[in-house]
């Protein structure tokens, strides 16, 4: 099934292309632009595709209620919710320096964009799509204000069924087609047993969409395993130290772990093929040196007819008769003698 591409900036994703690896930043830069730099740096240096960061106006994302809650523990950074999450939000402007930073590095920026505001935010400094996060999938308005700047979007399934995904790609379809469905389990980390790789081919064969992976899960095994499954998007959550405040930052790979991340998938990439069974390279040397040819089993008189136990399969110094070819050999009448393991070929036969 060929499913159309998707172009971002000067990439492009879809069946065929390169993964598109996403470093999902997040809020792990803690409120701090140089540090978010040197994320960005690190992701560079990392070899992906793209950074992904989370833009969010608080007084439109949560109730006054919410906002006033207490939050309080090793790694709030306000007394109630809502300081706590101003504290980590990057403004309009630091968003624009920061993509700016990150395309002289040759990465893709964008953002999970949270409220309609911060969709406008987005979009004013430029980014080439949007990411819709899990809990936003059942957002209606949220989804067609996001359709409607017709930028690709990536929309992440965690939290959701079918049903939910199903109207979620309706909504947005009334405006574009431009849309890569990640899989994903909102678990922090998520359990190997509820992964379910195998939704992404059921998303794909149901919506006839590129399919991506979303992985919280430990270690780098599923976002590969994904790419492997045909995947053409991946993201995971990357921190410059594990230790550092904060929510994300115990769950996010830190550097050697997105490198591994990258390294493997672009060996899994080329070691994938194309399907088509052949040898290659140095078989043929292999081949050469390993493969059985026929012999004699035993000494052979000329004139014999030959029969089944007078060859065996045995590997000799020079290439002979494949055993596959035997045919070529039974109840014919020996022209020479033939000592025991030696080669019969059909020249020895009449």
């Amino acid at each position: 099934m060929e499913i159309e591409k998707i172009k971002i900036g000067d990439k492009y994703i879809g069946q065929g292309e390169p993964a598109f690896i996403v470093a999902e930043i997040g809020q792990n830069h803690n409120g701090d632009i140089k540090i978010a730099k040197a994320l960005i740096d690190q992701s560079a240096s990392d070899g992906v595709s793209a950074v992904k960061f989370c833009k969010r106006d608080i007084k439109s994302d949560l109730t006054k209620d919410k906002y006033n809650s207490p939050y309080l523990g090793a790694n709030s950074f306000g007394n109630t919710y809502g300081e706590h999450r101003e504290f980590l939000e990057l403004s309009r402007e630091e968003h624009k320096e920061l993509k700016d930073y990150a395309e002289s590095k040759g990465l893709v920026y964008f953002a999970s964009a949270c409220d309609l505001k911060s969709v406008d935010d987005m979009d004013s400094i430029g980014v080439h799509m949007f990411k819709i996060a899990s809990r936003d999938l059942t957002n209606k308005f949220l989804l067609e204000y996001v359709a409607q700047k017709q930028k690709p979007i990536f929309l992440s399934t965690g939290m959701s069924n079918l049903f939910e995904i199903e109207k979620a790609v309706g909504i947005i379809r009334k405006y574009h087609n431009k849309i890569i469905l990640f899989q994903c389990t909102s678990e922090y980390p998520a359990k190997y047993e509820d992964i379910n790789l195998n939704v992404l081919n059921s998303l794909r064969n149901k919506f006839s969409l590129n399919v991506g992976m979303s992985d919280h899960a430990p270690g780098i095994m599923v976002a590969c395993a994904a790419v492997v499954m045909g995947a053409c998007a991946v993201e995971k959550h990357v921190t410059l130290d594990r230790s550092m405040k904060g929510t994300d930052h115990q769950a996010s790979l830190d550097p050697p772990g997105m490198e591994r991340l990258v390294t493997w998938i672009r060996g899994f990439e080329i070691a994938i093929g194309n399907g088509l069974k052949n040898m290659y390279g140095d078989e043929f040397l292999a081949k050469k040196k390993l493969a059985r040819s026929i012999v004699a089993s035993k000494n052979l008189k000329a004139g014999e007819i030959i029969i089944a136990d007078m060859l065996c399969a045995k590997t000799h110094t020079e290439s002979g008769l494949s055993p596959l070819d035997d045919e070529k050999l039974l109840g014919k009448i020996l022209n020479q003698d033939i000592e025991a393991d030696k080669l019969i070929t059909e020249e020895h036969v009449k």
